[in-house]
């Protein structure tokens, strides 16, 4: 869409999260083809990746990284730093060509994980939540009933809506009378965080909207504002202070996480609510993200057009899919969709235009009749008012996708998708699932995968020399995780080559963020190596007298001599410098990756978020050289291809 926009005149920008980049293409030098610049966009401000720290972000800038432009203290939040970026775009135009079009896409990184918020935001709702989930269930079905949201009649659905053993007890949620008075309390916190993160966002798109009115665009601006899933239900049922633990299988210790419970939102955690509330911001329908229920699929969507719809303040009930959004765009702007376009034939657009509905009664049959979903092997079909859907989880083992059971709902009164009723209309069900598989084949589904296998193991990095040369300007030194020395779950060995003078300090290299990582670090004469094992204070630490001339090697070496309860590799690491052991220490390092948000490998710095306590930001390496730091990976990993893929694709 932006290529053929463009094409017809319009200024093209994307601000926020993309995660279109393939992980292989992350890298300072990789290929920049699938990136914003060359998928048609002028300009492009945000982060690459599922999600990244709403405090301390991973940046990009068109086609490549940048530091953020302050810090936490000094007022720094992601939001604001996008509608920031967003509205310099705008301006642009507006002061340059004042009569050319433009098309923003703005991705914010909220609400996804991890929640972050102003406190002044965050205070707002204190005490909101205290009722907990099933109450604020009731409550805003009785809301959304009055506003003419979901119909008359609509059900609650049960918040553990399946049968024990169709998924797993990672999406159960906990019954808000089976929780103790501090859980309640941690649980209601991390709602408020939430709230606060939702409104802090609003308002952050309320700047654009306001400079749009004040600039006289607003009414031939067509706004559209809508989520990108169900709520989500990657917190576990006992939430977390930091999901990096959930992921790497790592339990949260729950005296740890209410420790922290007045930090929820802060950069101090990385944290995400309860499935109890994926559950009840799903609210009314079934289950939350990754499912095919209308919990996991069904989103609000508002479209705010005043030149171009007659109508206003309405609720529209007609069926519609994202699919149908690009042709919604197109056909308000007056632009077709080529069928060739640069030579190469297209595939037509599976969705149809809303633009018609603006207009029409909030009751009026929708264009659209039919809509197929696949995720994981989990299944659904909605076709004129009728939906089927089944759950493919644990129970039916891997394959054997036709031993799922489907369920049938009539969501044109039923939407809430309360009533399963496949035993009385089983003619209708076939029909629905023999249209699945037609919609399968014609649009690319088939064949399922539910193996959750990440590629071939031995497509995992194993090797990365880097060099740097001091000085070098800050920007263009991190590897993205995903691409760096793959130190997780294995024995290791990494050896710095540096040359050192009195004034030597700072950081050789850096691995990941307070939640988790790996440095080593030159302050106060001493050469430390950190493992910061998820956050969990204390750090390990062993530490040895730097030398005051001269080139050495500095190495660390780690043993994985076995394997804890949770999979962490458990072994000593040992400190050299050059052939001289200088000191020892059993230590644990995790299973999966250090960062689920874009903290990569750095030479000769870290991050803005620090791996350790030990030093602050800007901790740069000084007074010395580092020629290069090599990483020399062993091939003893035990490689759960299932968690790294869970880990993976949890990000969506």
């Amino acid at each position: 869409m932006a290529h053929v926009l463009r094409d017809a005149g319009w200024s093209t920008f994307w601000v926020g999260k993309n995660h279109n980049v393939p992980i292989d293409e992350w890298t300072a030098g990789a290929s920049k083809k699938h990136w914003p610049l060359a998928q048609g966009y002028d300009r492009f401000y945000g982060f690459i990746g599922g999600e990244t720290n709403n405090w301390y972000p991973s940046l990009a800038e068109d086609n490549h990284y940048i530091d953020q432009p302050y810090l936490p203290e000094d007022g720094y939040h992601l939001s604001k730093d996008l509608a920031d970026r967003a509205l310099s775009m705008i301006r642009d135009v507006k002061q340059t060509e004042p009569d050319k079009p433009w098309y923003l896409w703005f991705c914010p990184g909220a609400n996804h994980a991890p929640h972050h918020a102003p406190q002044e935001y965050i205070d707002k709702y204190k005490g909101v939540f205290d009722d907990g989930y099933e109450a604020y269930r009731e409550w805003v079905l009785a809301r959304m009933i009055e506003k003419g949201i979901v119909p008359q009649g609509t059900e609650l659905t049960a918040l553990n809506p399946m049968p024990e053993g169709t998924f797993t007890q990672t999406d159960e949620v906990r019954p808000w009378d089976s929780l103790n008075d501090e859980e309640k309390a941690m649980f209601s916190r991390m709602a408020e965080v939430y709230a606060g993160f939702s409104e802090y966002t609003d308002a952050q798109v309320g700047r654009i909207v306001d400079y749009l009115e004040e600039s006289g665009q607003l009414d031939n601006t067509l706004i559209i504002y809508c989520a990108d899933n169900g709520a989500s239900g990657e917190g576990s049922p006992n939430g977390s202070v930091n999901e990096g633990k959930i992921f790497g299988g790592y339990p949260d210790d729950e005296a740890e996480n209410l420790r922290l419970v007045d930090k929820l939102g802060s950069p101090d955690t990385y944290n995400h609510y309860p499935t109890g509330w994926a559950a009840a911001f799903s609210t009314p329908y079934k289950m939350f993200k990754r499912y095919t229920y209308q919990g996991g699929v069904c989103d609000p969507l508002v479209i705010h057009w005043p030149a171009g719809i007659k109508a206003r303040g309405e609720v529209r009930h007609q069926y519609h899919h994202s699919t149908d959004i690009v042709p919604t765009i197109l056909e308000a702007c007056g632009v077709e969709f080529p069928e060739v376009y640069n030579g190469i034939e297209q595939t037509p657009l599976s969705g149809v235009s809303m633009a018609y509905s603006f207009d029409a009664a909030p009751e009026a049959p929708t264009a659209k009749e039919t809509q197929y979903y696949e995720m994981f092997g989990q299944r659904g079909i909605w076709h004129d008012g009728w939906k089927a859907v089944t759950v493919h989880g644990p129970v039916s083992g891997k394959g054997h996708f036709d031993e799922d059971e489907w369920e049938l709902y009539h969501t044109d009164v039923d939407r809430a998708e309360a009533v399963n009723l496949a035993a009385e209309n089983p003619e209708k069900l076939e029909e629905l699932k023999a249209l699945w598989m037609e919609e399968a084949k014609a649009n690319a589904v088939l064949p399922l995968n539910d193996l959750q296998v990440l590629g071939n193991p031995e497509d995992f990095e194993t090797f990365v020399a880097m060099e740097f040369h001091q000085p070098a300007p800050p920007s263009g030194r991190e590897v993205p995780e995903r691409s760096a020395a793959n130190t997780h779950g294995v024995s290791f060995k990494i050896a710095a080559e540096v040359e050192f003078t009195p004034e030597t300090e700072g950081v050789i290299f850096a691995h990941g963020s307070r939640f988790g990582g790996h440095a080593l670090v030159v302050k106060d004469g001493q050469i430390h190596y950190v493992y910061n094992f998820l956050g969990i204070p204390p750090e390990d630490r062993i530490s040895g007298p730097a030398p005051t001339s001269g080139k050495h090697i500095i190495g660390v070496e780690f043993v994985k001599e076995g394997m804890g309860e949770y999979r962490e590799g458990v072994g000593p690491a040992r400190l050299y410098i050059d052939e001289e052991k200088v000191d020892e220490k059993q230590i644990r390092t995790v299973l999966g990756h250090f960062s689920l948000c874009g903290e990569g490998l750095t030479i000769g710095r870290d991050s803005a978020d620090p791996v350790s306590s030990l030093y602050g930001y800007g901790f740069d390496f000084r007074g010395g050289e580092i020629a290069q730091v090599v990483f020399d990976i062993a091939d003893d990993a035990y490689l759960d291809l299932e968690a790294h893929l869970a880990a993976a694709m949890a990000r969506d």
